[in-house]
């Protein structure tokens, strides 16, 4: 019998009150995935430093890292396979996984059964979670300290890697304030995180606008980030509204690319409020991948910053650029959406999800593919 091993990480965050909604809705995600696991897996780990009250509630292992010694994923992934000598390895960061269904799990764990070395991730540019076969193998791989990379890592080792094909469940990861008020929005999570999210007071100032939008076939929506085409093309089809927009900053973690991108030039010629008012000019809402536009030189603030922005709490931003940007957002003639990668991967099928809720229209622009059986009877 070959010894299965999940292992999630959990990253604690600071103490202002939008990371302390993301910590917690990740813990409340995590909760869940633990529970579906035990009945798959041997032996269920969790990774996690700090004292959040709902470490306490995991049915898990959980494993505290040395708070003396800088956090390195690689070396603490590579420490857990010597310790555990798992067969079958399947590793979550907290937040990821917590919408993967019965089905989506059996494959990850069918595929992890092979004999031969290899990994499958749920995005292989930038990892959320990912299953290992042979999970030996891992330790004569060079790894590096934070998840994103892991992909490339593998790769150049010569572990051959496959990817899941995308989905909500393989894109969602909880990495802002904006992507759990879309899993409110949505009605989606596992237990333990909707009774999370029905609890909390956090609301967003321009979702519902944004909804009616996307339910608006006169409308075009502005889509901005590091979008995969695919998940593009799918949320098109599930919205009433045209969409235009942008694709920039992809792999910007995982490659550590710091070359301009073209929107981004352009808006630091400009002001933040003429950037807006150009904007308001082309579209009618807008998603906005909100990092690869504000980042120097490929560096980002805090992540106080960050989830302030995209809750529109402009007071509480410490940098100068992202409150600007922020107050203009707000006061934008148009509804604006504002979070990270997720926002614009996982996100965007909440959202198309959200937009129809109580409503009762026809959902797509297009009309259904011909296919030769599209006959009436």
């Amino acid at each position: 019998m070959r010894r299965v091993v999940a292992v999630i990480f959990h990253a604690p965050m600071g103490e202002t009150e939008p990371e302390r909604f993301v910590e917690a809705g990740r813990l409340a995600s995590t909760e869940d995935l633990t529970h579906v696991l035990r009945s798959r897996v041997d032996e269920v780990v969790v990774v996690a430093s700090g004292s959040h009250e709902r470490l306490g509630s995991l049915d898990a292992d959980v494993v505290r890292p040395n708070p003396e010694s800088p956090f390195d994923f690689g070396a603490t992934l590579k420490q857990l396979v010597r310790e555990r000598r798992p067969d079958v390895l399947l590793y979550f960061g907290s937040g990821s996984g917590g919408l993967l269904g019965s089905e989506s799990l059996d494959t990850l764990l069918a595929f992890a059964e092979r004999k031969e070395p290899g990994a499958l991730f749920n995005n292989f540019y930038s990892c959320d979670f990912a299953a290992f076969a042979s999970a030996s193998a891992l330790l004569d791989v060079p790894f590096p300290a934070n998840d994103n990379g892991l992909g490339f890592a593998l790769s150049d080792a010569g572990i051959p890697c496959c990817a899941l094909p995308r989905s909500v469940e393989t894109e969602f990861d909880i990495d802002t304030p904006t992507d759990l008020l879309l899993l409110r929005a949505s009605g989606r999570g596992g237990p333990a995180l909707r009774q999370y999210l029905a609890e909390t007071y956090l609301d967003h100032p321009m979702l519902a606008a944004i909804c009616d939008r996307l339910a608006d076939r006169s409308s075009l929506a502005y889509l901005y980030g590091r979008i995969n085409p695919t998940t593009w093309g799918t949320f098109e089809q599930q919205v009433a509204c045209r969409t235009s927009g942008t694709v920039e900053g992809r792999g910007m973690r995982a490659y550590g690319d710091a070359r301009p991108l073209l929107l981004q030039s352009a808006f630091l010629d400009a002001s933040p409020a003429d950037f807006f008012d150009r904007l308001s000019e082309v579209a009618d809402a807008a998603v906005l991948d909100t990092r690869p536009l504000l980042a120097v030189n490929g560096r980002l603030p805090p992540a106080s910053d960050r989830f302030a922005s995209d809750l529109f709490l402009a007071k509480e931003i410490d940098d100068a650029r992202w409150r600007a940007f922020t107050v203009a957002a707000a006061d934008a003639s148009i509804p604006v959406l504002l979070g990270g990668h997720s926002l614009v991967s996982g996100g965007l099928y909440l959202l198309a999800e959200a937009c129809w809720k109580g409503r009762d229209l026809v959902r797509r622009l297009h009309p259904e593919p011909y296919t030769g059986r599209n006959r009436g009877t």
